[in-house]
């Protein structure tokens, strides 16, 4: 996985309900009455399939080995889990592809003066921990796409890295040029970190855990409870995969053997100058050696030390050298065939690579993909007959940029774009609460699919126990009561970080992701402790949580494989865009008022004269105040979609009545194509404004962010980047985006009327 849990997993207080005294049952929404009784007891016998030692014993047989991109154990898994689905029933392949994958050769981090250390670069084996010592197997601590150099200059702190502390670098009079950075884990996607440094002049960047926010400063750490040691190293991709993720030499094209590839020296996502991650241990005597002026105070992590910015007399010497070789990746790709719609197809992923041996990190989440394989086989032996095709996959290569899931999905494009129905993510698991997100027009169905779920701590629906654990953390009586009365609560939108992201972001297949999480600590994420002795001792022992997400998982795939009426539901998604809207506005507005009283504090002196005399300070620029922007047609659009949903959930209630009975079954399935098309029309052939491979113009990764998501971005991130014009044009072609998602679902509520006898 490329983001730590607390990212993926939104909490979303799932599934709030009419009060908190009445649990609403599960309901089967686009099944007609007769289905639905056939429905819910293939469901009741399926979720009572799912085994915890079988989740132990697959995780203990993936996780014995690291099993990163192009190692042999990598191969051996793919070819054990396509024996596997095999054994179950399912109908299975693999496809290879041939994709960039960098590995190290040389690494070095020096302090040459004012005087010398050289950083250990090395994650200690630990006796308790029998995997931790396969060091000949394991990658050793590096940023995969970090372009190789040779550089010595002097450190600066930069805190995350983002932005925003540069402009608090500008204020103190501090250049980065042609200096090496040091910032902290945090804040934002890694690859975000060397990007914005090499924007601002620096010549290498260096990338710590701070244990304040991953490490001792979070409790006890390894091998003792759950959080990273001092020596402990956070692995992972730096490709700019907010520009495109997959394969850096073959963007929107499968890489296959005869794809055309870039050149290495020309591919946009390798980094433009060398980076490392580098433990908490071998930080401390760097960023203890520095002076110049106190860093401030929310830059200040958990060392021992006095944070300073620099730069100084400190100057480090960072090298990185790597063998760029093109690696297979294996995709593990099995299918049950549909009967009476099977060219319309539900998808279900989770990837098998790891960076070194990768038990929570992705094995927590395969195996209980691979447990639900295993009993959707045992119900096809019992005679269940999904109406779509389910195809089940295990991707390989998504560590270093989703590359299994992105070939796979490129190389299929076509078929993809007229088949796939949905596309349903998982990655990490772990104990605690449902976490939801995913395409808006899903919300009420994913809300009913937790209903169906016991929560194996608390014997209630999982569900109710993630909105009572929203009501606790409210702040306010009103707050509380917002939760307890509200339907569904809305379920996050997705960025990037997993293998979702090509589905959603380039094809417009709609789009979820699942998992549980919030009561282990995570401090092991892409380190050689993240193992099967780790997560067997901290995270979920007896794959409880696993077993859960078994259950619900393998729901939504059943419920959604066999609707007589797909559960799309409209109004969920056109108030969400509303309120999307009213965000742009007010995001406008915000930023007018904030330059206009900066310009004043500059023209008055505040700012200067509010300074420390003993301290540098450098005053912000005066700034133009941003202009009024047009956001009618935008409203128009919200107007329209709000109008189309309306209308489509007339249609859905008045086919639905008397259990379905009005509904002519052989119009269905062209309703059906209608509507798990509408989530294409929400795309844009030409992507967003400078990096067309995104097209959905209503998700997408931040161009700043990484992995935390921007909604409606092309005209957000215009905004925050202060390009007026361009937020005005994209304004416009959002508008008309918004005016073909409710031209699409006009169409498909006039199937749905014509199906109604």
């Amino acid at each position: 996985m490329l983001r730590v849990f607390g990212l993926i997993v939104v909490s979303l207080a799932l599934l709030a309900l009419p009060a908190l005294t009445q649990e609403r049952q599960s309901t089967l929404d686009g099944f007609t009455a007769d289905s639905a009784r056939a429905e819910q007891q293939w469901e009741e016998k399926f979720r009572a399939m799912p085994l915890p030692n079988n989740m132990r014993d697959a995780m203990q047989r993936l996780a014995a080995h690291p099993h990163h991109v192009g190692s042999p154990y990598d191969q051996d898994n793919a070819n054990w889990l396509l024996a596997k689905f095999k054994e179950y029933g399912w109908d299975a392949h693999i496809e290879t592809f041939k994709v960039l994958f960098p590995t190290p050769k040389e690494r070095l981090v020096e302090m040459v003066a004012p005087n010398h250390f050289t950083a250990k670069l090395q994650e200690p084996a630990v006796p308790q921990d029998p995997t931790s010592n396969q060091q000949a197997e394991q990658l050793p601590t590096y940023n995969a796409y970090s372009i190789d150099g040779d550089v010595t200059g002097p450190l600066v702190y930069v805190n995350y890295g983002v932005p925003a502390d540069y402009d608090e670098l500008d204020r103190h009079g501090i250049s980065v040029k042609g200096a090496i950075v040091i910032s902290r884990y945090g804040g934002s996607w890694r690859g975000i970190k060397p990007k914005v440094a090499a924007e601002h002049g620096a010549m290498g960047c260096l990338i710590y855990s701070d244990p304040k926010d991953d490490g001792v400063g979070q409790g006890t750490v390894f091998p003792d409870g759950p959080w990273r040691p001092k020596d402990g190293v956070q692995r992972g991709s730096v490709a700019d995969m907010p520009l495109y993720p997959g394969d850096p030499l073959t963007p929107g094209i499968g890489a296959t053997d005869d794809a055309k590839r870039l050149d290495i020296k020309t591919a946009p996502t390798i980094t433009k100058i060398p980076v490392l991650p580098i433990s908490y241990g071998d930080a401390q005597p760097l960023l203890a050696a520095m002076t110049g002026p106190m860093a401030p105070d929310s830059w200040r992590g958990g060392l021992q030390i006095s944070y300073r910015l620099g730069p100084g007399a400190s100057r480090v010497h960072l090298v990185v050298k790597s063998n760029w070789d093109l690696k297979p990746v294996n995709d593990v790709i099995a299918k049950i065939a549909g009967t009476s719609e099977a060219d319309q197809w539900i998808i279900r992923g989770n990837h098998h690579d790891g960076w070194v041996n990768g038990a929570q990190d992705p094995i927590s989440g395969l195996v209980t993909e691979l447990e639900e394989a295993r009993a959707m086989g045992e119900l096809v032996k019992q005679g269940w007959k999904p109406k779509r095709t389910i195809i089940y996959c295990a991707w390989d290569g998504e560590e270093p940029g989703l590359l299994g899931s992105t070939e796979w999905a490129e190389t299929h494009a076509d078929e993809l774009k007229q088949h796939a129905v949905l596309y349903l993510n998982s990655d990490v698991n772990s104990r605690g609460f449902i976490g939801i997100e995913g395409s808006h027009a899903l919300e009420p169905f994913l809300n009913d699919v937790a209903r169906s779920i016991t929560d194996p701590e608390k014997n209630i629906s999982v569900w109710k126990r993630e909105q009572m654990a929203e009501i606790a953390n409210a702040n306010t009586a009103s707050e509380k009561d917002e939760i307890r009365n509200r339907q569904n609560t809305p379920i996050g939108a997705m960025g990037s970080g997993s293998d979702y992201t090509v589905f959603l972001d380039f094809l417009g297949v709609s789009t979820a992701g699942l998992a549980y999480g919030g009561e282990s600590g995570g401090g092991i994420y892409h380190s050689i402790y993240d193992d099967f002795y780790w997560f067997t001792h901290f995270d979920d022992p007896g794959f409880l949580y696993g077993k859960a997400e078994s259950q619900t998982m393998g729901t939504a795939v059943m419920r959604m494989a066999d609707a007589d009426l797909l559960p799309y539901d409209f109004t969920s998604l056109a108030s969400t865009v509303k309120k999307y809207e009213g965000e742009l506005e007010s995001l406008a507005q915000n930023q007018r008022d904030q330059i206009r009283d900066q310009n004043r504090e500059i023209e008055d002196g505040t700012l200067v004269n509010s300074s420390d005399p003993a301290e540098t300070y450098v005053p912000p620029k005066h700034e133009d105040v941003p202009p009024y922007l047009n956001f009618a047609p935008l409203k128009n659009g919200v107007d329209a979609l709000s109008h189309a949903a309306e209308r489509y959930s007339r249609a859905h209630m008045h086919a639905m009545q008397n259990g379905g009975a009005a509904i002519a079954q052989a119009s269905l399935a062209s309703v059906n194509q209608k509507l798990y098309m509408c989530e294409r029309s929400l795309t844009s052939d030409k992507g967003l404004p400078g990096r067309p491979w995104f097209k959905h113009q209503l998700y997408a990764p931040g161009f700043y962010t990484g992995y935390g998501v921007k909604t409606i971005p092309a005209v957000r991130e215009a905004i925050e980047q202060k390009n007026f014009q361009l937020a005005d044009e994209q304004i416009g072609i959002v508008a008309g985006v918004l005016m073909k998602e409710a031209a699409a679902i006009d169409a498909a509520s006039s199937a749905l009327e014509g199906a109604i006898h």
